[in-house]
């Protein structure tokens, strides 16, 4: 009789993960899909189910938004009820979402087995909801399954070793197989533009929405750019934009082309035609290395260090630096293959959760 595993996800970089990885599992193990619902409209979670071939959902929590301490107690809540009637072998969780640590809570309680995918990561700011969730999965989940060796390390400085394995990223591996359908379905002059004529920015991180200095600087810095600009415009960067009266200002800009949110073929497909990256996104920085394109962080740190390391990540604080500057004066280096793996990290994890059930 196979083993049942209990999946939960919420939000958009989740489903992008779940693809590849529920395509092997299923191979082997009975697997539950939980849908928590953190992202609950249409064009936010349901479109990627249909684009990405991700199973329905096995249950619809319809959480929806609100503060962390209401959405992750109504989560725990719901998330328990499920594990107590479908009695799985263990729990997979991803990334550090609300609902990853509503899961991984849930699970731990129940004494039930928790698999978390992207271990290990750290932006060593506590400020962050994320970090905070990342770091107290990672201290009750069995197996930790991390993206890179710097992610061992972390844990193993936290003094977790046991269960611990060094996979590569499921996000390149969902890169790699919807880049070919995205080649298939879309063009550049869906969106009437050239291949490297043209940046790629995305704004919506509170840090940068939420501070007017930081919002009028990064649209500054964006409007100074000699390159189209293409933005597609988060809604709640929208709604900020109108707040401080400069959506108007935007929407003319000679440079700048405004869409509307966009999916995630189009984001990856017009990615790696792009010319750079400018961005405040944790999954974009790391899509912008797997398509081979410079990138341009709009933070003071960063999860993704390795991007940095190797040069084809910069972060830039747009209140104290010249964006368009920076930008311009990027000199592109030789590229370093591999540090998120090969592409075949989903086939590993469900290999280390076999083991685990059979060991």
């Amino acid at each position: 009789m196979k083993k049942k595993i209990v999946t939960v996800v919420g939000a958009r970089p989740q489903f992008i993960k779940v693809a590849p990885v529920s395509r092997v599992l299923r191979q082997q193990f009975d697997e539950v899909l939980v849908h928590t619902g953190q992202h609950y409209d249409y064009n936010m979670a349901g479109v990627f189910f249909e684009e990405l071939n991700i199973p329905k959902p096995d249950y619809n929590l319809d959480v929806g938004s609100g503060s962390h301490g209401k959405q992750t107690g109504e989560m725990l809540e719901k998330i328990e009820q499920v594990l107590l009637k479908e009695k799985p072998d263990g729990v997979l969780v991803y990334g550090d979402t609300n609902s990853t640590l509503a899961a991984a809570i849930a699970a731990s309680k129940l004494h039930i087995p928790i698999f978390h995918i992207e271990a290990g990561l750290r932006s060593f700011n506590k400020k962050m909801p994320e970090e905070v969730n990342r770091v107290l999965t990672d201290h009750v989940s069995s197996l930790l399954f991390a993206p890179t060796s710097v992610a061992v390390n972390q844990l193993a400085s936290e003094g977790i070793t046991d269960g611990v394995y060094a996979v590569g990223d499921v996000m390149y591996d969902a890169f790699l197989y919807n880049l070919n359908i995205a080649k298939e379905k879309i063009t550049l002059k869906d969106f009437n533009v050239n291949e490297r004529e043209y940046y790629l920015s995305t704004i919506h991180r509170a840090e940068n929405t939420d501070n007017e200095t930081r919002l009028k600087a990064i649209i500054s810095a964006l409007m100074e750019i000699k390159e189209t600009v293409l933005l597609p415009l988060h809604p709640r960067t929208q709604k900020k934009l109108s707040n401080i009266g400069l959506l108007e200002k935007v929407k003319n800009a000679k440079n700048i082309k405004l869409l509307e949110p966009i999916s995630y073929l189009e984001m990856i497909y017009l990615e790696k035609y792009s010319k750079g990256i400018i961005t405040d996104s944790g999954g974009v920085q790391k899509e912008a290395y797997f398509a081979h394109v410079p990138c341009f962080t709009l933070r003071n740190e960063t999860e993704w260090v390795e991007t940095v390391n190797v040069h084809w990540n910069t972060l830039v604080n747009p209140t104290q630096e010249k964006l368009n500057e920076i930008v311009g004066n990027y000199q592109v280096v030789q590229y370093v293959e591999g540090i998120y793996g090969d592409g075949t990290a989903s086939e590993k994890i469900v290999q280390y959760i076999d083991n685990y059930f059979n060991k």
